[in-house]
C-alpha cells in the first residue's frame, strides 16, 4: 500500500534563496563540506538499537527524503534539526501519536533524559516502524525493511548516482576474472571501491569513529539483494544498472512529488524549470530572470483550471526528459554536428535528437517550456554550449564537482609545479 506523499509532505514554497542565509549556509555545507558532516546535518533520526543485557547503541539515520534534501541546493533543513539535531526513534516502542516511537531530541540532550522519557507513555512494540512516503517496493527498503539510509548507504548511493553507467560497465570488466560478465561478492566489493575512489564524495571522505560516520561497506540487507543469501551468487552488471536506474527514476519521483502535483498529476512548469536550473550554478539574479520567463509565458492560473486548456508536466514527461539527459554526451556530440553543420538547435532539431540518440519522444509541451527557459534572446534557438553544461550538471546532481575550498587544488598545483620546474633547479 502506498501513502500518500501529500500526507507528510504538502509543498513547500519556493525560497528566496538570496535573501535567506540559512539557505546559502547549507548551500555551502553540500558544497564544500566532507560527506561526514553533510551526512550529519542532513539527516534526521537517531534509532535507538536496544540489546538485551547489553547497552543500547543508538545510530544516525536519513531518510529518502533527508538524503534528497542533501543532493539539492536551495531545499531547506527543517527548523529545529541540523548539525547533530536529531529527532530519536525507537522501532521497539510506540507512543499513542502519529508517529510511532519517535520523539524529538538533539543530540545534545543527557542520557538520564533519555531513559527518564521510557517512562512516558510508551508501550512495547515489534512491529513499529516510521511512516515513509514509499511505495512498497521502493528501492529504499532493498538497503533494510525501515527504508532509512545510514552514513554507508549515503556514500554507496552517493557514488552509484555520480557514476555513468559506462564507468561500472568498464569496472566489472576489469574484476570479472572469468569473462562472463558477473562479479562474486569479493570482486564486487574491488569494483565499489575503485569506483567510490574516482569521485569526489570518495575522495574527500575520512572515517570519522568519534562521530560514527565510518564506512563499513555495502549493507548486509544490500548484499543479500545482491548476491543472495548466502553470498555465494554472482551480480550480474544488468542487475546491478538495474538497481542504479530504479534508484534514478525513484529520487526524480521525490523530486516530482515534492513539487506537489495537482489532482491529475501535473506540476506547474515553472516548477519543472526550477528542477532543471537547481545545479545550474547561476547568479540569483539570472535565475530569478530565467523563472520568471517562464511563468510569464504558462500562467500558473491556467495550470489550475480544470479542462483540456489546462497545461502542465506530468510525471512520465518528467522521467522522459530526465532519460534524455542520460544520454547528454552523445546529445552533445549530436547537436556540435549540428553547430558545425551551420543547422540552428531549434525545437524540430531537439525532438529529432532525443529520438535518434536517446531514444525517447518528448512532448512538444516539454520541449517548448525548456526552450522558454534557455532561449534568451528569444530567437526560437538554443545555445547548445549552456545548455548541455547545465544539463551535465543537473544530471551529475554537483556530485562530480571536488568540494574543497581550494587548499587541496592548490597544494597539488604546488606538487605539480615542482616536479615540472625540479630539472631546471637542479641544473639536470
Amino acid at each position: 500500500m502506498r501513502i500518500p506523499y501529500s500526507k507528510f509532505h504538502p509543498k513547500a514554497p519556493t525560497p528566496n534563496t538570496s535573501a535567506n542565509p540559512i539557505i546559502e549556509y547549507e548551500n555551502r555545507i553540500r558544497a564544500y563540506s566532507t560527506p561526514d558532516k553533510i551526512f550529519r546535518y542532513f539527516a534526521t533520526y537517531k534509532v535507538i538499537h536496544r540489546i538485551e543485557g547489553g547497552t543500547d547503541r543508538t545510530e544516525i539515520y536519513m531518510t529518502p527524503d533527508d538524503f534528497l534534501r542533501a543532493l539539492t541546493p536551495g531545499m531547506q533543513q527543517p527548523n529545529g534539526l541540523g548539525l547533530d539535531q536529531f529527532k530519536r526513534y525507537d522501532p521497539k516502542r510506540k507512543k499513542s501519536s502519529n508517529t510511532p516511537g519517535m520523539d524529538e531530541l538533539s543530540d545534545s540532550d543527557k542520557e538520564g533524559e533519555e531513559e527518564e522519557e521510557a517512562d512516558q507513555g510508551y508501550e512495547m512494540s515489534s512491529t513499529s516502524r516510521l511512516e515513509l512516503a514509499l511505495d512498497e517496493d521502493s528501492i529504499f527498503y532493498k538497503l533494510g525493511s525501515s527504508g532509512l539510509i545510514s552514513f554507508s548507504d549515503f556514500i554507496f548511493l552517493l557514488t552509484v548516482l555520480s557514476t555513468s553507467r559506462r564507468h561500472f560497465e568498464i569496472a566489472f570488466r576489469m574484476f570479472d576474472l572469468n569473462g562472463d560478465g558477473d562479479v562474486d561478492y569479493e570482486e564486487f566489493d574491488k569494483v565499489a571501491t575503485l569506483i567510490r575512489n574516482q569521485t569526489s564524495i570518495g575522495a574527500r571522505h575520512r572515517d570519522h569513529a568519534n562521530t560514527g560516520s565510518t564506512f563499513k561497506g555495502v549493507n548486509s540487507a544490500l548484499s543479500t539483494y545482491f548476491f543472495g543469501f548466502t553470498l555465494k551468487e554472482k551480480l550480474t552488471i544488468e542487475k546491478f544498472l538495474s538497481f542504479q536506474q530504479q534508484l534514478q527514476q525513484e529520487i526524480l519521483s521525490l523530486e516530482f512529488r515534492r513539487k506537489g502535483p495537482n489532482e491529475r498529476g501535473l506540476i506547474a512548469e515553472a516548477d519543472f524549470a526550477e528542477l532543471l536550473l537547481a545545479y545550474g550554478g547561476y547568479p540569483p539574479n539570472k535565475k530569478a530572470r530565467m523563472l520568471k520567463r517562464v511563468k510569464r509565458a504558462f500562467k500558473r492560473t491556467s495550470f489550475r483550471v480544470q479542462g483540456e486548456a489546462s497545461l502542465g508536466i506530468s510525471r512520465d514527461g518528467y522521467l522522459k526528459f530526465y532519460h534524455f539527459l542520460n544520454n547528454i554526451n552523445d546529445v552533445d556530440t549530436a547537436l556540435t554536428f549540428y553547430h558545425i553543420a551551420g543547422a540552428s538547435i531549434d525545437p524540430v532539431t531537439l525532438k529529432h535528437v532525443a529520438k535518434t540518440v536517446a531514444h525517447v519522444e518528448l512532448s512538444d509541451h516539454v520541449v517548448n517550456v525548456v526552450f522558454t527557459l534557455f532561449d534568451d534572446n528569444n530567437d526560437g534557438q538554443l545555445s547548445n554550449r549552456e545548455f548541455v553544461a547545465v544539463m551535465k550538471n543537473r544530471i551529475q546532481r554537483g556530485l562530480e564537482k571536488p568540494k574543497d575550498t581550494g587548499f587541496v587544488k592548490l597544494i597539488a598545483s604546488m606538487f605539480k609545479c615542482a616536479k615540472e620546474t625540479k630539472p631546471v633547479l637542479l641544473d639536470i
